[in-house]
């Protein structure tokens, strides 16, 4: 993830918070917010790390675990522009997205904020993939927002990097380690690779499936620009659930097959073909405890959307074969074996490579677009008698791939959010609208039923 980091191809996530302040015990204010992290800092362990460099790049870098913290740095306010509606929000995240971390501090800022309609603020992280995954941030965040009335003054010890003797010494011992490894990860990529080979052989082809490793072009996959723009919206999950039950379809196909026609009606809009389906990069988490606060536990699949299709029945019939041959090639191969293998290459040739793909004016080869759908918390959190009503999850992008749709539950609602390049796009609300517009239609194809509870916008 390091070495995937670019000027134009940042690797941080964004965790957003929306809280109603109107129940809140004293003053919500920045300063309350700045007095009270630095209380939890203490639970806070992973907010300490800080990378040091390897002399002479003879290993990749490695966390020290008691950094300073300069609070000025990492804590931050912001003003949303009146009226303080979502657009407003969505538009300074886009803003804080464009910047990447400081390498040489903890990979984290917090920004608090304020401005928003209705005794409202938004707290905004912006932690670093290599600190912690979706899964790990979001957990973060949550020990983040749990106010009180504490006011223990720790902020962590003064910064002392450790000897560069000791560093060499942890590369050496690491290096032994991972060769270690070799001969399993060499038996495990062989069986992997057969058994895959070997099922994909059983298989028919079909017809409406993306071939694997030939996305089409589309506008959506070019060189990426440094900037970012962050669309969001909220559909009601009840329904969501009541929409899937009817269909007996999982909530994570019924997510792809409404983002699959979200992208189909963007592309017509567009001027685009839809003569092919589109090729979606899916991350999938495979340690979600909710006591993980760091590190990641990440795979990836890749799954045909069947963008040329124009009825959602049969795209849905689609994405069901797709995520279920997806899956089942997950498992085949090994769900950590591409990470173990990467393990393997030294950082000088993954720098080299991933620096050369953002430099291309070229699409992703692998992938149109990166699709996520995370469930997150079942319960309402609650900050001292403010209630946390909203809850937004974002990764990055990838070079060639302009696009991330996230989806994360949260209590009652789904949360929709919507990461682009600040190039692709007219506006990204254009994603979330499809978005809607998609679900609605699918409503009307179960029950009849166009309306939903969407998204307040203010």
């Amino acid at each position: 993830m390091l070495a995937s980091e670019t000027p134009n191809v940042h690797q941080h996530t964004l965790k957003v918070a929306v809280v109603d302040t109107s129940g809140f015990e004293g003053v919500a204010s920045f300063e309350r917010f700045r007095e009270v992290f630095r209380a939890r800092l203490p639970v806070l362990e992973p907010m300490h790390y800080q990378l040091v460099r390897t002399p002479w790049h003879l290993h990749r870098p490695v966390w020290y675990e008691d950094a300073e913290l300069d609070l000025d740095y990492h804590l931050q306010r912001v003003e949303v522009p009146a009226p303080g509606g979502r657009r407003e929000l969505d538009a300074v995240i886009g803003r804080i997205a464009s910047t990447p971390l400081d390498r040489s501090r903890p990979l984290w800022q917090f920004y608090f904020a304020e401005g928003l309609t209705g005794q409202r603020i938004a707290v905004i992280g912006k932690i670093h993939h290599v600190l912690a995954d979706g899964v790990a941030s979001a957990n973060l965040m949550a020990r983040t927002l749990q106010w009180s009335d504490a006011t223990d003054e720790q902020a962590g010890g003064a910064f002392a990097p450790p000897r560069v003797r000791d560093v060499m010494r942890f590369a050496a011992h690491d290096h032994v380690a991972r060769v270690r490894t070799l001969p399993s990860a060499v038996r495990d990529g062989v069986v992997g690779a057969f058994r895959l080979q070997r099922r994909a052989r059983q298989r028919l082809s079909h017809p409406d499936l993306a071939d694997r490793f030939d996305p089409p072009p589309t506008f959506l996959n070019h060189k990426l620009s440094p900037g970012r723009t962050f669309a969001s919206a909220v559909l009601p999950l009840a329904q969501v659930k009541a929409v899937s039950k009817k269909l007996e379809v999982t909530i994570n196909d019924l997510v792809l097959t409404v983002a699959a026609g979200a992208l189909r009606r963007l592309l017509l809009s567009y001027g685009e073909a839809t003569e092919r389906p589109l090729i979606a990069s899916i991350p999938t988490a495979t340690d979600t405890s909710p006591d993980r606060i760091a590190g990641n536990a990440l795979a990836t699949m890749l799954v045909s959307l069947p963008v040329h299709i124009s009825d959602p029945m049969q795209r849905l019939d689609l994405i069901r074969t797709s995520t279920r041959i997806a899956k089942e090639d997950h498992q085949l191969l090994g769900p950590t074996l591409v990470g173990r293998w990467l393990e393997f290459i030294p950082p000088t040739i993954t720098r080299a490579t991933f620096g050369w793909m953002s430099r291309r004016e070229a699409p992703n080869q692998l992938f149109n677009v990166i699709v996520s759908n995370v469930p997150g918390p079942r319960e309402r959190g609650q900050i001292a008698g403010a209630v946390v009503t909203d809850f937004y999850s974002v990764g990055p992008l990838a070079a060639g791939a302009a696009l991330n749709i996230t989806v994360w539950s949260y209590v009652d609602q789904l949360s929709v959010s919507v990461l682009a390049d600040d190039t692709t796009l007219k506006d990204t609300h254009e994603v979330t609208d499809a978005f809607v517009a998609e679900f609605a239609e699918l409503c009307q194809r179960t029950d009849g039923k166009t309306d939903i509870s969407a998204a307040p916008t203010g």
